[in-house]
């Protein structure tokens, strides 16, 4: 039974993400095709962590991320290079291999889309692997982790997704082609670092606990922003009839 209520804790929020972006599709996404984006998500997990593994034995020699954030320097090193450049760089290859070829791609809006998908694949695992590595504590770890840590992957996802349209049926200035895993990269990489100041002293991580809660709230407004201008520039190339006619969920 503790397995089951695990896996619904872990899983839970990420569902309801998903759907939360799904829904605002006009012209949802064929299920085969959000289902493998995010089965790609899942598998950017494994190659991550070795990478992250790697970086951390290099720096540090060994240990985890939590072990050897000891100073800002190390909590900032940890939270952009050890976590945010691997895992964020894994899902836009993802995301990448889900739409070079996919004829659904059509909509600027579908780019955020897929990356959610792919991005919250990644969050699902994690977040399974988090609970289950502090099983002792599991509802406490979960909650917070709904609370943050999941809607921040959405919010990297919004990012990458946004960028990821935004270059490719908009401009393709090397500035959009540099922000699509620049800025998920920073979001992350800033979120993470925040959080990590609790391995240095108790005042510092107090104090980077309340600034990443503002920053997740001015995160979550900016990118409510961008689905929204996406959503718009779809209404205004396809006319007033956009989203009257749904694409087969069965294609």
């Amino acid at each position: 039974m503790i397995h089951l209520t695990i896996l619904a804790i872990a899983l839970l929020p990420v569902a309801l993400l998903l759907m939360f972006i799904y829904k605002r599709d006009p012209l949802p996404e064929p299920t085969s095709f959000l289902l493998k984006a995010l089965f790609y998500g899942v598998l950017t997990v494994l190659p991550a962590s070795i990478i992250e593994g790697i970086i951390v034995a290099v720096l540090y020699g060994g240990g985890d991320i939590a072990e050897n954030s000891v100073s800002v320097l190390n909590a900032l090193t940890n939270g952009f290079v050890v976590a945010a450049i691997p895992e964020e760089g894994f899902k836009l290859l993802a995301l990448w291999l889900i739409l070079r070829k996919n004829a659904y791609f059509d909509e600027h809006y579908d780019g955020i889309v897929y990356a959610v998908f792919v991005s919250l694949g990644f969050a699902a695992i994690e977040n399974v692997f988090y609970l289950y590595g502090n099983i002792d504590s599991f509802y406490q770890v979960g909650a917070v982790r709904a609370l943050m840590a999941v809607p921040g992957h959405y919010a990297f996802g919004v990012l990458m997704g946004f960028f990821y349209s935004l270059y490719y049926f908009v401009n393709r200035s090397k500035r959009n082609k540099y922000l699509i895993l620049i800025a998920p990269i920073l979001a992350h990489g800033t979120y993470d670092s925040l959080l990590m100041l609790s391995g240095v002293n108790p005042v510092l991580g107090g104090i980077g606990f309340v600034a990443c809660i503002i920053f997740c709230i001015w995160l979550h407004r900016f990118c409510i922003r961008r689905i929204k201008s996406h959503i718009h520039r779809d209404k205004k190339f396809f006319g007033e009839n956009y989203g009257n006619s749904k694409k087969s969920v069965f294609d």
